[in-house]
């Protein structure tokens, strides 16, 4: 907890945007003189508002999931490589334990969906989302959202890509892919870990 301004903010150390940041939690009624006192100080720090759009582009670049766009409650844990956020053991149990312990066993090989990140390698063309995606030439799946990349050069999204014969991670790495947009394809990149800062060391600054 931190006094800023006539406020009492609970500051948290995490980011949505995959760099070094803050996120400050106000009091209702007192948003408003928090919000004026930080712009009143803040630009000597190069203080200044962004928009929904610029958090877009930053989370996806780092690969961020956002719930409701990227992943929904058809979705699994497992499905959109956040299976290391769930703790299977815990004491007990939480909403919608059993039916994850099922989709489990019944999972026999490789995942069968795999949610991942697609850069287009041209930076002209944009992405927004339910672009088909193409892995040597056949369907694989479609884009979620997506956002123009400025730190990756081009448009950058997530794929949710399906193969009833399994998806090994050697078949994201090593594909050849493209993505369809408005009936052009596109050559494009597909990685399971974040095409930005993979290791996290900026937000660890």
């Amino acid at each position: 907890e931190i006094d800023l301004h006539y406020a009492r903010v609970l500051a948290m150390r995490v980011t949505y945007a995959g760099e070094l940041g803050w996120e400050l939690h106000v009091p209702a009624d007192l948003a408003l003189t928090v919000y004026d006192a930080l712009h009143e100080a803040g630009p000597a720090f190069g203080f200044r508002n962004v928009g929904l759009d610029a958090m877009g582009s930053l989370r996806l670049e780092k690969a961020y999931r956002d719930f409701g766009l990227d992943i929904d409650n058809m979705d699994t844990p497992f499905d959109v490589g956040l299976g290391f956020a769930v703790a299977m053991d815990k004491p007990g149990g939480f909403v919608g334990h059993d039916a994850l312990l099922r989709a489990r066993a019944a999972q026999v090989g490789p995942p069968k969906r795999r949610l991942d990140q697609v850069l287009v390698e041209d930076p002209e063309p944009l992405l927004y989302s339910g672009e088909p995606v193409l892995r040597d030439g056949a369907w694989f799946g479609y884009n979620r959202a997506g956002a123009y990349g400025h730190t990756l050069g081009g448009a950058v999204g997530l794929a949710m890509v399906e193969d009833e014969s399994g998806i090994p991670a050697e078949v994201i790495e090593e594909g050849r892919f493209e993505i369809d947009i408005a009936g052009v394809r596109y050559p494009a990149r597909a990685s399971l870990r974040p095409m930005y800062d993979p290791d996290r060391l900026r937000i660890k600054a």
